[in-house]
C-alpha cells in the first residue's frame, strides 16, 4: 500500500503525519478518512479550490490533471507547478508527500 506524508500544518496536522492508504482513492479522501480535516467546500465535486494541496514528491504518479481542475486551480492561494485538489488526485501505487497550503479560498467561510 502506498504512503501519504502530510507535511505539518498548523491547525490541521500540527505534527504531520504518515498514513498507510489504498491506491484508487483521492488524496482528499484519504486525509478524511485519516482524521486531517482538510477543507472540501464543494463537497469533492471539483467546483471551488479549497482542498488545494502541493505534491512535494510523487506527482508523476497521479492520474492527469483534467481541464477543469487546472482551471479552478488558477485561482488557488499558493499554486505552484505541482499542485492538485486534493478531491481529484488519484493516488496510484507510489509514495506521496503533500503540503497543505496555510491560507484557502474560501468564501463561506470567511463570510465574503
Amino acid at each position: 500500500m502506498p504512503q501519504i506524508v502530510v507535511l505539518p500544518h498548523a491547525s490541521l496536522c500540527p505534527e504531520g503525519a504518515v498514513l498507510e492508504v489504498q491506491s484508487g482513492i483521492s488524496v482528499c479522501d484519504a486525509l478524511l478518512e485519516n482524521d486531517i480535516e482538510i477543507e472540501h467546500a464543494c463537497e469533492k465535486s471539483c467546483a471551488c479550490t479549497t482542498c488545494h494541496i502541493v505534491v512535494r514528491e510523487g506527482y508523476a504518479s497521479l492520474n492527469e490533471a483534467e481541464e477543469k481542475e487546472e482551471d479552478l486551480l488558477d485561482m488557488a492561494w499558493g499554486l505552484e507547478a505541482t499542485s492538485r485538489l486534493s478531491c481529484q488526485a488519484i493516488v496510484d501505487k507510489a509514495d506521496l508527500v503533500i503540503e497543505i497550503p496555510k491560507y484557502t479560498i474560501n468564501h463561506a467561510r470567511e463570510n465574503h
